[in-house]
């Protein structure tokens, strides 16, 4: 990868990590007015649609067989799993409070792809990610002395869990283009979504204030067609753990979007818990060279 290569990857990796900042925000307020596996069953459909014209007009080949196998089963890992767990979590939790459980997941991503024998467990890499977690939570001191209900803490860290163990898979499957692998993931991911509505007996209803479609268009295109695709795009350039330290910046919009639109409290560890988060990206995943690309990779590496 020559050096604009991967001044644009990191560029990608930066702007992916802002814009899902926005997603936990939004889907708090989604939450207040819709039931959740319906809201993110209709999210991920939408924004499926959205791929699926993308795939259409770029004449994008969608996978077959065991590529097609690959890109269902990413689907229901990371869309379908991952969002029940994640819109269940803020039904109570703050979005915050609940990025900072997501910022576990390049430590997951670590020790996951580690035990699976995909990646070394490198010494630089916990510490950039435990500095950066701390980070996090000094953050949002205010925040973890709260009491909080222990299944919405719970269904944060399982969500954080099924992302992990979904940018560790996506980089074993069969190579899909990120576009046509996105299609492919999220209509799986939403039909999944919408049975599951359907079996818990949740109102389908369209949303009636003008927060709650700011929120829902929100999701469908930013937080979702750009955040995935973006985020696929690095994973098909960078290691699945380097990947993940985007989750470790996203806290910081959260945060901000959160105690100016959420009423969250914010502890006076804001500026020093922002300060160790930079910190802990940048030993952990910027300052690093990036590693030799590997042909074989669930998310194909061609020009697009």
């Amino acid at each position: 990868m020559g050096a604009g290569d991967d001044r644009v990857t990191r560029a990608a990796f930066l702007v992916g990590a802002a814009l899902a900042g926005g997603n936990a925000v939004a889907v708090r307020f989604s939450n207040r007015e819709l039931d959740p596996l319906w809201a993110a069953g209709v999210r991920f459909a939408l924004a499926a649609a959205i791929f699926l014209c993308i795939v259409a007009a770029l004449k994008i080949t969608l996978p077959r067989g065991r590529a097609l196998a690959g890109a269902v089963l990413f689907g229901l890992v990371q869309f379908a799993a991952t969002f029940a767990l994640v819109y269940y979590a803020f039904l109570e939790l703050h979005a915050g409070f609940g990025q900072i459980i997501f910022a576990l997941v390049p430590l997951l991503t670590v020790l996951l792809a580690a035990a699976q024998g995909e990646e070394r467990l490198r010494l630089v890499s916990l510490v950039g990610a435990t500095l950066a977690l701390a980070g996090v939570a000094l953050m949002s001191s205010t925040s973890l002395h709260e009491s909080l209900p222990l299944l919405s803490v719970l269904a944060a860290l399982g969500s954080a869990l099924c992302f992990a163990e979904s940018a560790v898979l996506v980089r074993v499957l069969p190579p899909v283009h990120p576009v046509a692998m996105n299609a492919v993931g999220m209509t799986a991911g939403a039909a999944a979504l919408l049975a599951g509505g359907v079996v818990a007996g949740e109102s389908f209803v369209l949303p009636e204030g003008s927060a709650t479609w700011a929120a829902s268009v929100y999701l469908v295109t930013l937080g979702s067609v750009g955040v995935f695709f973006l985020y696929l795009f690095v994973l098909g350039r960078w290691t699945a753990s380097r990947a993940a330290y985007a989750f470790l910046l996203s806290p910081i919009a959260s945060i901000s979007l959160s105690a100016w639109l959420d009423d969250e409290p914010v502890g006076p560890g804001l500026v020093v818990g922002g300060l160790l988060v930079l910190a802990g990206v940048y030993v952990g995943a910027l300052r690093a060279p990036a590693p030799p690309a590997q042909p074989e990779v669930g998310v194909a590496r061609g020009r697009w």
